[in-house]
């Protein structure tokens, strides 16, 4: 018996989901995440100065167990289900192939206070498993300010300005430069990070696994009803 046997022996696989054993993701748990693939590829333009066209791409609705598996991952000390997002992205041949068409892949930071009370950034691990180029160090969160799901979405647009800056800027000036992010609400975060990114090149793009469609949706009532 081999090392991995036996690896898999006292360590079994089992289902990032639901916990079936002898599995990453069951065939059930394949289904439910199948009913909420999105694959949505947006083409849009970014102010920053002058107008910077920018591909935005979504892989899934932020609802039920995708939900359930990014709550568990960012809050609940699960770093291990980073595994499972990866091969998400990995066996979408479709987004993945775009991917990889980028020559760097910067991870959304986090505040050193708040990567050090959570242990990791959740971004930051899904990137270094898909064996792209990851630049940690370039994009930099300077101001510790409060989750931005804690906040309605005028709050997001002025508490998020002047959060990030760059350093080791040579590493990616010019460079073709995909920022991956897990949740994607009213894009405040996205866009700031992008508009610090295009500083230095204007060759962008945007990746997150999940985009929450119900929160935009109240927005969207508050207005019409406000």
């Amino acid at each position: 018996m081999n090392f991995l046997n036996v690896l898999n022996l006292f360590f079994p696989k089992k289902c990032g989901v639901c916990g079936k054993i002898g599995v990453e993701i069951c065939n059930n748990c394949k289904m439910e995440l199948k009913k909420l693939e999105i694959n949505k590829i947006q083409n849009v333009f970014i102010e920053n100065n002058k107008k910077i066209k920018v591909k935005k791409m979504y892989l899934y609705k932020y609802e039920g167990i995708i939900r359930k598996l990014l709550i568990n991952y960012k809050f609940n000390d699960n770093a291990y289900l980073a595994d499972v997002f990866v091969n998400l992205i990995k066996n979408n041949k479709k987004m993945f192939g775009i991917l990889k068409s980028y020559d760097i892949i910067i991870p959304v930071p986090l505040h050193k206070k708040r990567k050090l009370e959570r242990g990791y950034n959740q971004t930051e691990l899904i990137a270094n498993k898909l064996g792209l180029k990851v630049e940690r160090n370039c994009l930099i969160k300077i101001k510790n300010i409060k989750p931005q799901s804690e906040k309605s979405a005028d709050s997001r647009k002025s508490d998020i300005k002047n959060v990030y800056k760059l350093e080791n800027i040579e590493k990616i000036r010019g460079k073709k430069v995909l920022i991956l992010d897990d949740i994607y609400t009213t894009g405040s975060t996205a866009n700031e990070c992008i508009k610090t990114v295009s500083q230095v090149t204007n060759k962008i793009g945007f990746i997150s696994i999940a985009k929450d469609y119900l929160k935009i949706n109240i927005k969207r009532k508050e207005e019409k009803n406000g």
